[in-house]
């Protein structure tokens, strides 16, 4: 198994990973050759290595943001990391992080020409993968988090998260936890999925508390900016909100530093952190983006991937998605058993 952490690829003088493989049997079969020394068993081991390298599945994982977001990007990478210690020499992985939007397109064309499987993280890529993907109809391509109604190509399957489901029950904490009576709602770029979220998160409030007022969702232009999420967040607080739902990445920083200053709540994840004492959090969505890549890299192994939509969360056998509560008020973890198990059996629907 070969890893790498290539830079952005604008300007990089970085080779694929296939070439570099390519390359260095190249150079141990030539000095094989020059070798008047050399045994059959020498021979053989190279031929073997070679063999190796060749059957691999070489895999590249495009992951636009910060690989220590605690969010989207960090969760599918945790994901990658598994798949590391778990494969071996069946994978040959390599995946590159926080590249710039001009340079989606050159960095998905970069990996395809050195992958068997391409495996983009985020919505805001699906443009550039629809255009790249047909370019390169031998290899496989799974964009995690694209919109959830988009026409599968050939060779490109989606892979639906449904953050909506978990939104809904974010919704619902936020509305029981809320003293005010009125939650917010942040999301970092508009994207579909992220539109359907904040809808579910309104309904999922109305449904555990009714007469909640939700105030308008703010969409920032951005998962990875501290000072606009802080900035809506401290809107927010502002006109009586005292707890926010939210879907951004590093930007939580931002939302966490106004929910401190303001003396007030909001949810976190994708990724749990701790329901420590004097913690703005309330409670945490998760959403496991790692399962989803594995999921991918087993898929072609095993021979069942296929070019689909596929949907994780609480309605799929895939699981992926649950809600981690901070408080241990019995009525409010009835509360959301009771509303978790509405949603896993399909008796209501997010949005």
């Amino acid at each position: 198994m070969r890893t790498s952490r290539p830079t952005p690829v604008s300007g990089s003088s970085d080779r694929p990973t296939r070439l570099r493989a390519a390359a260095g049997a190249l150079i141990v079969g030539g000095l094989l050759a020059a070798c008047s020394t050399g045994t059959a068993d020498a021979d053989t081991e190279a031929g073997d290595d070679a063999a190796a390298t060749e059957e691999a599945l070489t895999v590249g994982v495009f992951l636009p943001g910060s690989t220590s977001d605690t969010g989207f990007m960090e969760s599918a990478y945790l994901g990658y990391e598994r798949l590391e210690e778990e494969l071996g020499d069946e994978v040959e992985l390599s995946f590159v992080e926080e590249v710039a939007s001009a340079d989606y397109e050159q960095t998905l064309v970069r990996f395809a020409s050195s992958s068997d499987l391409v495996i983009s993280v985020g919505g805001q890529t699906d443009a550039d993968l629809r255009k790249v993907a047909p370019q390169f109809p031998d290899v496989k391509f799974v964009e995690i988090g694209g919109p959830a109604d988009a026409e599968p190509l050939e060779n490109l399957a989606y892979y639906d998260p449904q953050q909506a489901e978990a939104e809904y029950l974010s919704g619902a904490v936020a509305a029981l936890s809320s003293e005010s009576g009125k939650v917010g709602f942040i999301g970092g770029v508009e994207l579909p999925a992220i539109v359907n979220a904040s809808s579910a998160f309104a309904r999922g409030a109305e449904a555990a508390v009714p007469g909640t007022e939700v105030v308008t969702p703010q969409y920032l232009g951005d998962f990875n900016d501290p000072a606009k999420a802080k900035q809506a967040a401290a809107a927010n607080y502002g006109v009586g909100v005292d707890v926010i739902g939210q879907i951004v990445n590093l930007g939580k920083q931002g939302i966490e530093q106004a929910a401190q200053d303001a003396g007030a709540a909001m949810i976190g994840g994708p990724i749990p952190g701790e329901c420590a004492e004097g913690s703005p959090y309330v409670g945490y969505v998760r959403t496991d983006i790692g399962t989803e890549v594995e999921h991918a890299v087993h898929s072609v192994l095993d021979g069942t991937w296929e070019a689909a939509q596929v949907p994780f969360g609480l309605t799929s056998d895939l699981g992926g998605t649950e809600f981690v509560l901070c408080s241990e008020d019995p009525e409010t973890v009835a509360a959301l058993d009771e509303i978790t198990a509405s949603v896993a059996s399909g008796e209501v629907a997010p949005y």
